[in-house]
């Protein structure tokens, strides 16, 4: 059974940093591309960044307003990504979700390209 858990969330300070951490099990982690959403209240869930399976060369993707400040990783030994988050503001206040992706290739951002979810983590930045 495929499981998708995060963790990592809490507040932060503006100009903070975060890091946020997914684990996915049940699966033959590598193959598959990883990404990260985020839902603030009353707004429709947003791409955040893409990581692509190892057939579409771990390469990453991102949102346009987390680019420069936003890093996505993966630890293909341990099933885990990561979203490494600088420069927090409040407008980056948020449930982040990590979600499975069984085409491992190229820039996919709908939340209908994923096919399992987390429950996601709580990102608070204050002012």
């Amino acid at each position: 059974q495929v499981q998708v858990v995060e963790s990592g969330g809490g507040l932060v300070q503006a100009g903070g940093s975060l890091r946020l951490s997914c684990v996915v099990s049940g699966v033959t982690f590598s193959r598959y591309a990883l990404g990260w959403f985020r839902q603030a209240p009353g707004k429709e869930r947003e791409f955040v960044a893409r990581i692509s399976g190892r057939a579409g060369g771990d390469n990453a993707y991102y949102g346009d307003s987390v680019a420069e400040r936003f890093a996505i990783s993966r630890d293909n030994d341990n099933n885990t990504v990561y979203l490494q988050m600088t420069s927090l503001g409040p407008d980056d206040t948020a449930v982040y979700y990590c979600a499975l992706d069984t085409y491992p290739i190229g820039a996919r951002t709908r939340t209908s390209d994923y096919d399992r979810w987390g429950q996601g983590t709580q990102v608070t930045v204050s002012s």
